[in-house]
């Protein structure tokens, strides 16, 4: 009789969690149908997350009407929108779109957002985008209509998180030809005035392109109120300036600037205790809003 050689108790534990691990794996959401892929966990999750920032663009009056939209990325191939014709503080999960890469719609009970191609182009474009918001707020598209920005230089945390902002040209509302009037600015750009109707920001998730959208709208209202107390504005220094933005090359955040900082002032930076204090408040102030 042939003796068979014990298996040792660490290969005998490696094939069972193999195995258990080979029967949970789930396909990665872009390689599932759309069907699947509108019923997963991650879409539920990101269903709530629209909706729940939806009403509070509603909330705060960024929208009005049935204005405004919200997309985020579902993996590689799919996105999920608001609708068309609706409220964004009356929405309900089973109103969100599942929309492909080109905007044609594969889940949902409602036709989607008109505006989802500007969204669109703004995830082909740059890969760091995962979400988009576009709204109405009041003082930031006021200078929309103007066709200019608020200066930059004036408060840390709006230079930290936004920073100069691009007015895009204007174009028809729904159109290519509307979506791709942001192209040029979104490399460079977290936050994009469109000509004589709005904002649109993106980030690597819903909740922070929205926090985007509240930063922008309130700086854009406490500047209009400095202008009216009768004094001159005091900008921040430039080398001040230079270590935020050493602080946002750090943080992978987007700005227009940052090609223009001197290696020389970004290594005097780094090498200050001023950097250090700087992380310190941002993370503070993150954690507070959280």
């Amino acid at each position: 009789m042939t003796q068979q050689t014990a298996v040792p108790i660490v290969e005998q534990v490696r094939e069972v969690v193999q195995a258990v691990v080979e029967v949970l794996r789930e396909p990665k959401v872009g390689e599932i149908s759309p069907s699947v892929a509108a019923n997963s966990f991650e879409a539920e999750a990101l269903r709530a997350e629209i909706i729940r920032v939806g009403r509070k663009l509603w909330e705060r009056e960024y929208v009005d009407g049935n204005g405004g939209n919200i997309s985020v990325r579902l993996g590689p191939k799919y996105v999920l929108c608001t609708p068309t014709m609706m409220s964004k503080g009356d929405m309900e999960p089973a109103d969100i779109c599942l929309s492909d890469l080109e905007g044609n719609i594969l889940a949902g009970d409602r036709p989607r957002t008109s505006e989802l191609l500007l969204h669109l182009e703004i995830y082909k474009e740059n890969p760091r985008a995962r979400a988009v918001v576009h709204c109405h707020p009041p003082h930031g598209t006021a200078f929309a209509m103007t066709g200019t920005t608020p200066p930059v230089g004036l408060v840390p945390e709006y230079e930290i998180f936004i920073g100069p902002v691009a007015v895009a040209p204007y174009e028809t509302t729904g159109t290519r030809a509307f979506a791709e009037t942001v192209l040029p600015f979104v490399q460079d750009h977290n936050t994009i005035l469109l000509a004589n109707h709005g904002i649109v920001c993106w980030s690597d998730t819903i909740t922070h392109a929205e926090w985007l959208v509240e930063i922008f709208e309130n700086y854009c209202k406490t500047y209009l109120i400095a202008k009216q107390i009768g004094e001159p504005l005091v900008f921040i220094p430039d080398n001040k300036i230079q270590e935020i933005l050493l602080l946002k090359r750090r943080m992978g955040l987007p700005d227009a600037r940052m090609e223009r900082i001197a290696e020389p002032a970004l290594q005097e930076a780094a090498a200050s205790g001023e950097l250090d204090r700087l992380v310190a408040q941002v993370v503070e102030r993150l954690e507070a809003q959280d």
